[in-house]
């Protein structure tokens, strides 16, 4: 992404709003709708649905900031490796270590969790292409191509890693996801301002979420 003037935070805050807004938007149709549809067609349509707002937001998002949006710039392979041991990293540190902890003091963002997860199993495939695919691919142009890199040259890199990782976070509904969230940010942030590539952050994202999709739906059967 070409920000080389920068961005304000206030613009920052705004477009996070803006994704917020397409969030609630499909959940809700998801919600009052499509779950209301036969499976396995409301997941389908639902699909669709997130594909649709992803659509729109990245057009709105370059075109109204006239952005060249280049997701295979600087990439390296050193730059992949590094992406799948920061995968590997954030599975070890988050799943393994803080989630078993934040669930114990959020009794109640657990219960949500596990119903998530039921969710999940239902349609694990359709499932696995919107946490491991569309969220990764959303989230990283949003929060480290656009925000990180767009209020690094205003405000330096340290306070634009901590406001995209708090943001980040944010969008992340449950509150053990949350503090989670922030601490992968942080970690997203760092490859990013390391590398320079919105692609391996794509990465590391979609190699971490897949990892821990395979280990939830795992854990979620053995208890059927």
């Amino acid at each position: 992404m070409d920000m080389e003037n920068g961005i304000s935070i206030g613009k920052g805050l705004c477009w996070t709003g803006a994704w917020f807004g397409f969030m609630l938007l499909y959940t809700a149709l998801d919600v009052a709708v499509w779950r209301k549809i036969s499976a396995p067609y409301g997941k389908y349509l639902n699909l669709i649905t997130i594909l649709f707002c992803m659509a729109v937001f990245l057009l709105l998002l370059t075109g109204r900031n006239h952005l060249k949006m280049d997701f295979w710039a600087n990439i390296s392979l050193q730059g992949i490796f590094l992406s799948l041991l920061c995968a590997v990293l954030f599975y070890c540190v988050l799943d393994k270590g803080l989630d078993p902890v934040f669930e114990k003091f959020f009794p109640a963002s657990e219960e949500s969790y596990q119903q998530t997860l039921q969710s999940l199993y239902s349609a694990p495939v359709i499932s696995g292409i919107q946490v491991c695919l569309l969220a990764p691919i959303i989230e990283e142009i949003l929060m480290r191509g656009f925000l990180l890199g767009g209020l690094s040259p205003r405000y330096g890199k340290a306070v634009a890693l901590l406001l995209s990782s708090f943001l980040f976070a944010l969008l992340h509904f449950n509150m053990v996801q949350t503090l989670s969230a922030f601490v992968c940010g942080i970690g997203l942030g760092m490859l990013y301002l390391y590398t320079g590539s919105v692609a391996c952050c794509i990465v590391a994202h979609a190699g971490y979420n897949l990892i821990s999709y395979i280990g939830m739906v795992a854990a979620f059967r053995d208890t059927l």
